[in-house]
């Protein structure tokens, strides 16, 4: 069965990290594996958007041609309306049942209830979102560590 993988930010910066460490080596392997194994691999919006606005906002030149070539190498969700509401949604449900996603000096713009909300509109079986934070995202959706999803 074909996985669908969307990719947090963290697994997302180290596949656009333009240092070699060992971690982006093996990020970098594992999301071409994957591909290579015939799963989707996804960059949603939301993510692509958290990591832009640091790299500009640091003057990351690298960083961001980095990040403009991975979301044209896998597969790239755009945000749309249905998803923003269904985010609105998942928020006002974290909230209520005592499972805030962020603190409130963070209330503004809750990335994750987003993500679940990108995640939920693919409606595919075998999606997960890939991440280095359980915490927060395993609440609402299929999450793991990306590097325990295997190709």
């Amino acid at each position: 069965m074909v996985k669908v993988v969307l990719l947090d930010s963290a697994p997302l910066g180290l596949l656009t990290d333009p240092k070699s460490t060992r971690a982006a080596v093996a990020c970098r392997a594992w999301a071409h594996g994957l591909k290579a194994a015939g799963h989707r691999v996804v960059v949603p919006e939301i993510i692509d958007y958290e990591l832009r606005r640091e790299l500009i906002r640091a003057g990351k030149v690298v960083g961001v041609a980095a990040l403009n070539a991975v979301a044209v190498q896998f597969e790239y969700l755009s945000l749309d309306t249905r998803t923003m509401l269904r985010a609105a949604d998942l928020w006002a449900q974290a909230r209520q049942t005592g499972r805030p996603t962020a603190g409130n000096k963070n209330i503004d713009i809750d990335i994750d209830m987003i993500l679940v909300a990108q995640a939920e509109t693919l409606q595919l079986p075998d999606t997960v979102i890939a991440t280095d934070n359980l915490r927060h995202l395993r609440h609402f959706f299929s999450a793991e560590l990306w590097t325990n999803i295997l190709p």
